[in-house]
């Protein structure tokens, strides 16, 4: 067997892939993994996309997003108050349900789908 083992218990796990790619002026696509192991690069990846944008207007599509978790939430919460902060409008496009259901329990879910 070569490499680390994922999801055994006491097993090494591969570090969660993401990414937040440009789909057109203000728009992104947010893939992959958003979760605790790598929420710190994500949030960091996605303010430096969002910042870089000319368009005032911004949007990111959730649906590529495979996994997420509380951690995830935060990172898009983030996003949100700092854009909020600069005056820039951001909403989020296509949550998967699973984000849905945490930002639920939190009691954030409307403000995440309305977006600031």
């Amino acid at each position: 067997m070569s490499g680390p083992a994922v999801g055994v218990a006491g097993a090494a796990e591969v570090p969660a892939a993401f990414e937040i790619v440009v789909t057109s002026p203000g728009r992104f696509a947010a893939r992959g993994a958003l979760t605790f192991a790598n929420a710190k690069r994500a949030r960091g990846e996605g303010l430096h996309a969002l910042r870089t944008s000319t368009a005032r207007d911004l949007e990111v599509d959730c649906s590529g997003i495979t996994h997420s978790d509380s951690a995830g939430l935060a990172v898009l919460l983030d996003w949100m108050a700092v854009m909020k902060r600069e005056g820039r409008p951001l909403c989020f496009a296509g949550l998967p349900s699973g984000l849905l259901a945490v930002a639920r329990i939190s009691g954030v879910e409307e403000m995440l789908q309305k977006g600031v």
